[in-house]
């Protein structure tokens, strides 16, 4: 699979409008800033997924998406086990660092993956026209690499290849250090680049 630059451009921009609106969203949540960089658009062979992700135990809320578009695929909150609980101290005013995720850090993260995600999609979809809806949130806590594997594996059924949008999100005042990832099957990727080529004609020069 190839884009073209003006594809990437446009693509790009899609994935920061969307992880624009979940980083205000977790911004409020916490009433601090969170920053975020532009968005990363790659696309790997499904066995080189490791270069997407770091090596260490993470929390992972992922979601179905699903709504008004051919295809099929996900979206990660990826969050390492240290910013994660980290953030759910914050939420829950807590202070031990040294300590498992128990089963509140778990639902924390959950509804914070729940909220971050449906503002992430509610942005593009009124971007793109149609309706995008997240499917009920599955959590996963494991080494990073292992959790990506397992849902790439969902999406790649029908490619080698995979797209892979990345946005890192930071707080300096947290220490929290997070990720949006989308994971678009070939089919999704498709309706997305012709909504958005359609978009783009309207648009005047």
């Amino acid at each position: 699979m190839k884009l073209t630059d003006i594809q990437s451009d446009a693509l790009g921009e899609l994935g920061n409008i969307g992880a624009a609106h979940a980083a205000t969203t977790l911004s409020q949540m916490l009433m601090t800033q969170i920053d975020m960089d532009v968005p990363k658009i790659s696309i790997i062979d499904i066995a080189e997924c490791y270069r997407c992700i770091g090596e260490e135990r993470a929390a992972l809320v992922a979601f179905g998406i699903k709504g008004e578009v051919k295809g099929e695929g996900f979206i990660v909150l990826y969050m390492p086990q240290t910013s994660a609980i980290r953030l759910t101290n914050t939420m829950l005013g807590m202070t031990d660092m040294n300590r498992e995720m128990n089963e509140m850090d778990q639902s924390a993260i959950i509804e914070i993956g729940n909220i971050m995600v449906s503002a992430f999609l509610d942005a593009t979809a009124e971007l793109l026209g149609i309706v995008m809806l997240p499917s009920p949130p599955s959590l996963c806590m494991d080494m990073a690499h292992a959790g990506i594997e397992a849902v790439i594996a969902e999406v790649a059924v029908k490619t080698n290849d995979v797209v892979i949008f990345k946005t890192n999100l930071t707080s300096d005042q947290y220490s929290i250090d997070g990720a949006l990832l989308m994971f678009p099957d070939p089919d999704l990727i498709s309706e997305i680049l012709g909504l958005l080529d359609a978009l783009t004609a309207q648009t005047p020069v």
